[in-house]
């Protein structure tokens, strides 16, 4: 997702600083040595979860928790393709089911069977044989739509892809590119599941000649394009975003009393369904470290937090989901997917088709 990405970040709240020690601290080390007692985690711009969360994850085990950002998520795992071996820390957190056979046919991860996989479905271990990654939570990447705009223009906001490219929309939506970007690349691979390997540039030539917008990553297309995130300032009713991005919404919002509906509401016909994963680095100074922490991200501690702080789903099985959360998300039944060995075998020359096509 979603992650895969949070909206927290896009609206502006207080980012969480690292706890801990400084970014020159961690380092490559033997992977069987001890890295001391902090252990640093590689994440994305969005990652985010109460300080108190990481502190319990110290008080539990002694390790104090360095979070370095480095961007949207695939920047992130380029980067850590580029340094294996070498790393900037101990754990990677955020690469998702679009981008993971990159980094594990690149070799970024080293294997471990995080305690608590018992306690998340099949579905989700896509690593399942050789435990180089685990699974942390899981979003669907969609279309949004502010509902003041379509009810001040009295336009139907669209429900599926085909909608998107009719003129009633011209010149409407923000989509992120998919060679730098996470969700963008799970929007296109939607279209490549829905209009098939030999159909699903046609569908970008009228997305194109529509007035599709393309940015670099989701916290511009969402914070500074679209219209309907809190606080923005854009002119793009239409952004591809998350089903949980309208209980974002509701609850940053700043209002006393809940709303009968979001702000934002969610074209169920477009979302490609993400899974997220963490894995410990290749070369990382404390894996010891990071070990325990991959054990700590499945714990329910980590896992309820989920929901409120990054607006994913978790995996662990029979995490409670706080109310804002259910009553204003989408649920979608029947998400766009592609298999995993598809991706790895063709993403590439998927991305390039489409730069050449859209982004020229």
């Amino acid at each position: 997702m979603r992650r895969a990405a949070t909206l927290a970040t896009a609206l502006g709240l207080t980012l969480l600083t690292a706890c801990g020690g400084s970014e020159d601290a961690a380092g490559p080390g033997d992977s069987e040595g001890a890295g001391g007692d902090e252990v640093t985690l590689v994440t994305h711009d969005s990652f985010e979860v109460p300080q108190e969360v990481l502190d319990a994850f110290t008080a539990e085990t002694g390790y104090q928790v360095e979070v370095l950002r480095g961007g949207d998520a695939g920047v992130v795992v380029n980067q850590a393709v580029l340094s294996r071996g070498n790393p900037q820390g101990d754990v990677l957190f955020g690469v998702d089911n679009t981008l993971l056979s990159r980094a594990l046919d690149a070799g970024v991860f080293v294997p471990h069977e995080a305690a608590g996989l018992a306690e998340v479905p099949e579905e989700f271990q896509l690593d399942a044989g050789e435990h180089r990654v685990t699974p942390v939570d899981t979003g669907d990447v969609c279309v949004n739509y502010d509902r003041g705009y379509f009810a001040e223009h009295d336009l139907t906001p669209p429900e599926t892809l085909d909608d998107l490219t009719d003129p009633a929309y011209r010149d409407l939506l923000v989509v992120e590119n998919a060679a730098t970007s996470s969700p963008g690349l799970g929007f296109l691979l939607a279209t490549v599941d829905a209009y098939g390997e030999d159909g699903w540039q046609e569908y970008w030539q009228r997305l194109a000649e529509n007035g599709v917008e393309v940015v670099d990553g989701w916290e511009q297309a969402y914070y500074e394009r679209f219209s309907g995130a809190g606080g923005s300032s854009g002119d793009r009713p239409l952004v591809v975003s998350y089903a949980s991005s309208p209980p974002a919404e509701v609850a940053f919002g700043g209002g006393e009393e809940l709303p009968d509906e979001a702000p934002t509401g969610v074209a169920t016909g477009t979302c490609f369904r993400q899974i997220e994963f963490a894995g410990l680095l290749d070369g990382a100074a404390n894996p010891e470290g990071g070990r325990a922490l991959l054990d700590f991200l499945l714990s329910d501690a980590f896992q309820r937090e989920l929901p409120m702080s990054m607006f994913v789903n978790p995996v662990r099985e029979g995490t409670e989901l706080p109310e804002v959360f259910t009553r204003y998300g989408a649920t979608v039944a029947e998400p766009w997917s592609v298999e995993p060995t598809a991706i790895a075998e063709h993403r590439e020359d998927w991305v390039d088709e489409w730069t050449s096509l859209v982004v020229r």
